[in-house]
C-alpha cells in the first residue's frame, strides 16, 4: 500500500511517495520528470515493489503535492532533495542496494546525483534521459516572451489514453516553459558533459526511437560519453518518450528489473 511523508526541501515542503516491498531486498530512489508527479509511475513502483525494491519518489520542487512555484526547476535543489530521501532511505534500511531510476528531467536529476553520490548507489536506470539536450527546447530561451509552447500528450506514449490521462491529470502542469528552469535544465546538462565519467554505478539505459523531447541521437551520444560506452542499452523501436508508460511497458519494466537483479544478486565486496 502506497503512502506518502514530507521532507523539508531546498524550496519547502516534498512530499515523498512510498512504495514498500515485503521483504525489501534494495531501495529504488524513483525521480519523475519535468511537469509531471511521481504518481504517474504507480505501476512501474508496483513491479518494483513486488520484485523486492521498496521504492521512494518525492515529487520534485514546484511539482505534484510539493510546494514551490508550478514547475519552476532547480536541478541543484532537486539533486539536494533527493540526497536527503536517500538519506532517510538509507535510515530505514541501512543495509539494502540502492538503485536510483530517473526519467526525462529526472534522468538529469539522476545523472548530477550519481555524479556527486556515486559510492551511494549500487545501480543507475536512465529513462528517457535529457541529458543530451533537445536544440529546439534550448531555443525558447533566446525568445522574450517564451512562447507558450506545453508539452503535446501524443509525444509521450502511442498508448493514447497515457496522453489521455496526462492532460486530464490536476497535478501535471500544462504550462509554458519558465525561462529560469531552462536554463537550470542546460546548466545541469553542461556540468554532466564537463564530467566526471561513471565508471560506476553500472547504468543501464532504456529510450525509444520515436523520442520527441529527449531525441534519441542527442541522448546516445551524451550516454556514451557519460559512462564511457560500457551502459547497458535498450531502445525500443517506434516508441516514444515515455517508455515506462509505452504500449510495450511491461518489456520495458521487465528490461529493468532484469538489469536491477543482476546487480543486486552480486554481494557487495567485503
Amino acid at each position: 500500500m502506497t503512502s506518502t511523508t514530507e521532507i523539508d526541501g531546498a524550496q519547502g515542503r516534498v512530499t515523498v511517495h512510498h512504495w514498500p516491498a515485503a521483504p525489501p531486498r534494495y531501495v529504488l530512489l524513483l525521480a519523475h520528470g519535468y511537469g509531471e508527479h511521481a504518481g504517474r509511475y504507480g505501476h512501474v513502483a508496483d513491479a518494483i515493489a513486488a520484485d523486492g525494491g521498496d521504492v521512494y519518489a518525492p515529487d520534485h520542487h514546484g511539482h505534484g503535492l510539493s510546494e514551490g512555484e508550478r514547475a519552476l526547476v532547480s536541478i541543484d535543489d532537486a539533486v539536494a532533495d533527493l540526497h536527503l530521501v536517500a538519506q532517510r532511505a538509507r535510515d530505514e534500511h541501512p543495509d539494502l542496494p540502492i538503485v536510483l531510476l530517473g526519467h526525462s528531467m529526472g534522468g538529469i536529476i539522476a545523472t548530477r546525483y550519481a555524479q556527486l553520490h556515486t559510492d551511494e548507489l549500487a545501480a543507475l536506470v536512465l529513462s528517457g534521459p535529457a541529458i543530451g539536450g533537445n536544440p529546439d527546447i534550448e531555443a525558447l530561451i533566446a525568445m522574450d516572451p517564451i512562447p507558450d509552447v506545453p508539452i503535446d500528450p501524443a509525444v509521450l506514449s502511442r498508448d493514447p489514453a497515457v496522453g489521455e490521462a496526462y492532460a486530464a491529470d490536476p497535478l501535471v502542469y500544462h504550462g509554458p516553459f519558465k525561462r529560469a528552469t531552462l536554463e537550470s535544465f542546460f546548466s545541469a546538462i553542461g556540468a554532466i558533459t564537463a564530467g566526471p565519467v561513471l565508471h560506476e554505478p553500472p547504468t543501464v539505459w532504456i529510450h525509444g526511437t520515436d523520442d520527441a523531447l529527449a531525441p534519441l541521437a542527442h541522448a546516445s551520444e551524451a550516454v556514451r560519453t557519460l559512462t564511457g560506452g560500457r551502459a547497458e542499452e535498450h531502445v525500443y523501436p517506434h516508441a516514444r518518450h515515455e517508455v515506462l508508460n509505452e504500449t510495450n511497458r511491461g518489456e520495458v519494466i521487465g528490461d529493468v528489473l532484469a538489469f536491477v537483479n543482476r546487480i543486486v544478486a552480486v554481494p557487495a565486496a567485503g
